[in-house]
């Protein structure tokens, strides 16, 4: 019998390719994100492992919501593509990417350009538009 691998081997759900634990593992334990991108990819990972304070803790004060569901039962996600990336100042930068998921055979993909800030030497996800994509 073959023994499951460690949770920490395991390829980061981000989608680069590094184990969870040397990606955005040590984001969700406390390390701050380098960029923009990289605390976009730590998010992604965070609903995809239902890390929910994790979640709040890294959404800006400002449109921070007073909490946040967990994933419904059956949802899959199933990829994450980091369309560009823009810094406009040093504490100013936007990502854009499309999130995959499917809940009840139903596939669906989220498009957004996501706007995040950098406060204290923390960056923080600010807000987000959706961009209207065909499947």
């Amino acid at each position: 019998m073959i023994r499951a691998m460690n949770a920490s081997h395991q390829p980061c759900p981000c989608g680069r390719p590094r184990p969870y634990a040397d990606c955005c593992g040590r984001l969700h334990d406390g390390q701050p994100a380098p960029d923009a991108e990289s605390l976009m990819r730590s998010r992604y990972s965070a609903f995809v492992l239902d890390k929910l304070d994790y979640l709040l803790a890294t959404w800006h004060s400002s449109t921070r919501p007073a909490h946040l569901q967990a994933n419904e039962a059956g949802l899959r996600w199933l990829g994450l593509e980091v369309k560009q990336q823009a810094q406009q100042d040093a504490d100013h930068a936007t990502v854009e990417f499309v999130a995959r998921s499917k809940l009840g055979g139903r596939a669906h993909r989220l498009h957004e350009i996501s706007r995040f800030v950098r406060e204290g030497g923390r960056w923080y996800y600010l807000d987000g538009g959706v961009r209207r994509t065909r499947a």
